[in-house]
């Protein structure tokens, strides 16, 4: 063990990696108020999440399991889930000085926002009790209702600010309903217990309308249909890196409460025998089906490339729901490394039209005319990434879907061909739905390197997108040559979770 984290930080190791978030949240504004410089701010963040990552990265190493406040527990897969929410936040703090959609700013509150709408999502993912998730998702959300809002005198991000809140707050509203009705039948918040109460006491009608009510509430969160209608808005409306901040983290935190609720409730030991039932998994099968359907077909009408990016995220969610229609430890794993290749595809995606925005190139696809010649690095980091996300080996986007669509057969971790029919249906569709979304990607893609643009000067680009572009180009290529490198540790995240 590389530290005695117990000795140093008592009580508290467990959420060792929130405790820097936390304090950089507090000082952020005061250090941008006394030193009155942006950099200054920006590299004291950056320190902040490079410091957090760290830690994180040697109590992964470490195998490190401890529990604090009764509520939290750190241990193989909440260190994972950590893990992506960190590497979210730092490709959005690292570009956000470069950004010139976030120089009207004030820093020092940016910065402090988007440090505590990650700890939102790093105290989710340790949670074992519906308090403290619903305390972390709000953190997260209320955080992200004021940085969407932060682009002033810009029509767009006040409209996206104001529908985001009010669908938010519905949101809330279904959520704590189920909460308080599932511990007005159970006498507690503790979701393993809630399991074991279940499993005692059996299923009744209030317990169904619970679940529809958490469902909903949190389906919110992840831009599942119908639920969706937030999202295009609020990544046009945003700037980039809170865009980008949104797509890859706060998905992700939506269907880390799924996985810790929903798994655990109906598969997890104690409660399966009484309430896990095809009943449950058609339904999140059929949510899934027509997420992913809904978002591919609508986002072949888009003009606009955030808003494209925004129904093609909606469509990521659909796939990735296929783990909570199949329920098995192999499905969990498929699906946290699906996420993980999401955030380097997608990341990736949103940091190249950021830098482009910086450049003084448009948002609309069209803007995008001749831009293999203008800017080739940009244009085949683009092109890179769209085909990832739409399943073009030898890439990551490839590898993740394979993993995950071969779930619905029933292949086991082992690579046991235990193959099950039932969920046939559900990877056909998916793999049609991956088919389509080429069709949208692939517009991009020749607008970028066969229609001729109106310029014809070559396009810089800020050295720390092009950095942050780098680092997701690896991690596309490598993860899809070499996905052990990661897929064990989800394995092994999922294995823990569903123990």
């Amino acid at each position: 063990m590389l530290l005695d984290y117990n000795a140093i930080f008592g009580d508290f190791s467990a959420i060792v990696p929130m405790l820097f978030l936390m304090a950089a949240s507090l000082i952020l504004p005061g250090v941008h108020l006394v030193g009155k410089r942006r950099t200054a701010t920006w590299g004291f963040a950056l320190a902040m999440v490079v410091v957090s990552m760290a830690f994180n990265a040697m109590m992964l190493y470490d195998g490190f399991v401890g529990t604090s406040l009764g509520m939290v527990t750190y241990n193989a897969y909440s260190g994972l889930m950590i893990l992506l929410f960190q590497i979210v936040l730092f490709l959005a703090v690292l570009v956000s000085n470069a950004s010139v959609e976030t120089t009207r700013f004030n820093v020092g509150a940016y910065y402090a926002l988007i440090c505590a709408a990650a700890t939102g999502m790093m105290f989710v993912a340790e949670s074992s009790d519906l308090l403290m998730i619903f305390v972390g998702v709000e953190l997260t959300s209320i955080s992200s209702y004021a940085l969407v809002s932060m682009k002033r005198n810009d029509a767009r991000s006040a409209e996206a600010a104001v529908k985001y809140v009010i669908i938010g707050g519905m949101s809330t509203a279904l959520t704590l309903y189920g909460i308080s009705m599932l511990y007005g039948l159970a006498g507690t918040t503790n979701i393993a217990a809630i399991a074991e109460t279940t499993r005692i006491g059996g299923v009744t009608f209030l317990f169904g309308v619970a679940m529809v009510s958490m469902i909903a509430g949190y389906g919110f969160k992840i831009a599942a249909v119908p639920f969706h209608m937030w999202a295009p808005d609020v990544y046009e409306g945003a700037a980039t890196p809170v865009s980008l901040f949104l797509a890859t983290g706060s998905k992700k935190m939506g269907l880390s409460v799924f996985f810790q609720i929903f798994l655990i409730l109906f598969v997890s030991g104690t409660a399966c025998a009484a309430i896990a039932g095809p009943e449950v998994q058609y339904l999140f099968a059929i949510i899934a089906a027509v997420t992913m359907t809904v978002g591919n077909i609508v986002a072949i009408a888009q003009s606009n490339i955030k808003r494209m990016l925004a129904y093609s995220s909606i469509a990521q969610a659909g796939y990735i729901l296929i783990v909570m229609a199949v329920m098995s430890e192999y499905a969990l794993s498929a699906g946290l490394f699906h996420m993980f290749t999401h955030v380097f595809m997608k990341g990736g995606a949103f940091l190249v039209v950021g830098a482009l925005i910086c450049a003084g190139v448009g948002e609309k696809i069209s803007d995008y005319r001749g831009l293999g010649k203008r800017a080739p690095l940009m244009a085949a980091a683009m092109m890179l990434f769209l085909f990832s996300l739409a399943g073009i080996p030898p890439l990551a986007g490839f590898t993740s879907k394979f993993f995950l669509f071969s779930s619905t057969l029933g292949v086991g971790a082992a690579g046991d061909l235990a193959v099950n029919s039932q969920w046939v249906w559900l990877a056909f569709i998916a793999i049609l739905n991956s088919a389509i979304s080429l069709y949208y990607y692939a517009r991009v893609v020749k607008a970028m390197y066969v229609d001729r643009g109106e310029a014809v000067e070559k396009i810089k680009v800020p050295k720390a997108f092009t950095f942050a572009i780098v680092i997701c180009i690896v991690a596309v290529i490598v993860l899809g040559v070499y996905p052990q490198l990661l897929f064990d540790l989800c394995e092994t995240a999922a294995h823990t979770l569903l123990l």
